[in-house]
């Protein structure tokens, strides 16, 4: 017996499915989808291109920028300083940046001109986390508050500048809304990375190397490329027409040297081995390799909807991304998480929790099955096609068993 109770010949359909839907037609450039269930690794494939141009093929330690599956790992950090005392989850973000204690949100005009009113509340640490806090991001392209972040260049997937200059830029930009009102996918998630240096007193990479990474074995997990795993980095792709072009060559990326700005909201680069290093100590309530990262209640905490009225993404979100657009799904501290498995039309568990990243990467875990499932491939936007709903279907189908 197998031990995790998943069919193998299902599982091997995944791959055959990737294949002949998007790899072969052009449609992504190759992926590594790995399935864990109860401790045991139960499908690991890895097919299609790293670099198409240069006919590398895909391999089980190719590099990936991860984008916003950075997210989670930010948001562990903070809760091991909220374990530590160091700071609460409805702490006022002004006490660790005082120029921000007079934020206004937007009533009208444009940059320049910006008509503002009082906030209800202070934003606080919980709206960081589950993107509540009244930020955004440029890209949205839907409102003036974006626009002003698209001239100031805050929160690009080509970062720039410096964290320190972004939280100044920010203390001159009108929120979106009073914080708590709505969810808006955000720089928030750079915010708290911000926070994690400032009351750890390390900076905030240093503090995810010595207290995330080492520990974890997170070998090749970091903010960029170094000159050794330059070659191990996979190329990035965006769809045309005709099928893809490339985004972002691996042999002159920007990730093949330290970057000015550090993203905890989508900075990193990792492998399938390191995330999975990542997902297993959550889904083993917090402890990996005889370290205790975070106790089992903080993860259930974490992992629970947390959004005001307990109200579902669909009901809430102003946001114009993926993740958002599907129903009975709530937002946790740093994860998506399911609360009515009927109304997403996936198979799946209440309470499974879940990310993705720009480039079509993806991940989720459900602790009732004792599952794990990572999806790396590269090409951005996320909303290109349906493929993390279709790996859903694929993955749940393979099941033979399941957990009462």
């Amino acid at each position: 017996m197998s031990g995790h109770g998943l069919n193998a010949d299902r599982l091997a359909h995944i791959d055959r499915f990737l294949q002949e839907r998007y790899i072969g037609p052009g449609r992504l450039p190759g992926a590594i989808t790995l399935v864990q269930r109860r401790g045991k690794l139960a499908h690991f494939g890895v097919i299609g291109q790293a670099d198409i141009a240069r006919q590398k093929a895909l391999k089980d330690d190719t590099i990936f920028r991860i984008y916003s599956m950075t997210k989670p790992i930010t948001s562990v950090a903070f809760m091991m300083l909220v374990e530590e005392g160091k700071v609460a989850l409805d702490t006022p973000v002004h006490r660790v940046i005082p120029a921000w204690k007079d934020l206004e949100v937007y009533a009208g005009g444009f940059m320049e001109t910006f008509r503002t009113v009082r906030t209800k509340r202070p934003m606080m640490m919980i709206d960081l986390l589950r993107h509540t806090s009244g930020l955004t991001y440029g890209f949205q392209q839907r409102t003036n508050v974006d626009a002003a972040y698209r001239k100031l260049k805050i929160g690009e997937i080509e970062k720039a500048g410096t964290l320190d200059g972004m939280v100044d830029a920010l203390a001159n930009v009108p929120l979106e809304f009073s914080p708590g009102d709505a969810f808006n996918y955000s720089v928030s998630t750079d915010i708290l990375g911000y926070i994690v240096g400032k009351l750890s007193g390390m900076p905030f990479e240093t503090f995810l190397k010595e207290r995330l990474f080492k520990p974890l074995g997170m070998s090749d997990t970091d903010f960029h490329v170094p000159p050794e795993k330059h070659a191990r980095l996979a190329a990035n792709y965006q769809p045309t027409k005709g099928g893809m072009a490339l985004y972002d060559d691996p042999e002159t990326s920007s990730y093949l040297a330290p970057p000015s700005l550090i993203s905890g909201g989508g900075g990193l680069v990792s492998t399938a081995k390191d995330y999975l290093a990542f997902t297993a100590m959550l889904l083993n309530g917090g402890s990996a390799n005889g370290t205790r990262f975070l106790s089992p209640k903080t993860i259930q905490l974490m992992t629970a909807n947390h959004l005001p009225g307990a109200k579902t993404l669909s009901d809430l979100s102003t946001s114009m991304f993926s993740e958002v657009e599907y129903a009975g799904v709530g937002f946790g501290l740093g994860f998506s998480v399911t609360t009515d498995v009927p109304a997403t039309m996936l198979p799946g568990s209440n309470g499974d929790y879940a990310w993705g990243g720009a480039a079509s990467t993806y991940f989720w875990i459900d602790p009732k099955e004792e599952l794990i499932c990572i999806f790396l491939t590269q090409l951005l936007p996320s909303s290109t096609y349906p493929v993390r709903r279709e790996l859903r279907t694929l993955v749940y189908s393979a099941f033979e068993d399941a957990n009462a």
